[in-house]
């Protein structure tokens, strides 16, 4: 794997990171995501400490994690289910 230094800034300030050269356009986009996030918490409320915004942004991306992962977990519990009824006709069949 090959590694790479970029620099980032969020909330204003910069970071330098040393990722996957690969993870590189995620980060970015990521990096960028959670600006405009900021952004808009800035402009929609009564936020003025960066530390404030950046624990809302925060919030946000966790509960959106926790239901995407809710649904995975759904849907291969879902997917077990219709794979072992085809186990199950598949036996009974042959």
């Amino acid at each position: 794997m090959e590694h790479i230094k970029i620099s980032v800034n969020i909330a204003d300030r910069p970071y330098r990171l040393k990722i996957n050269k690969k993870e590189e356009e995620v980060v970015r986009m990521a990096t960028k995501s959670i600006d405009e996030r900021i952004k808009e918490y800035s402009e929609n409320f009564a936020y003025q400490d960066k530390q404030d915004l950046l624990a809302m942004v925060a919030l946000h991306f966790a509960t959106n994690s926790q239901k995407l992962e809710i649904k995975e977990v759904y849907k291969d519990n879902e997917l077990e289910k219709k794979l072992n009824e085809i186990d199950t006709i598949l036996s009974e069949n042959l």
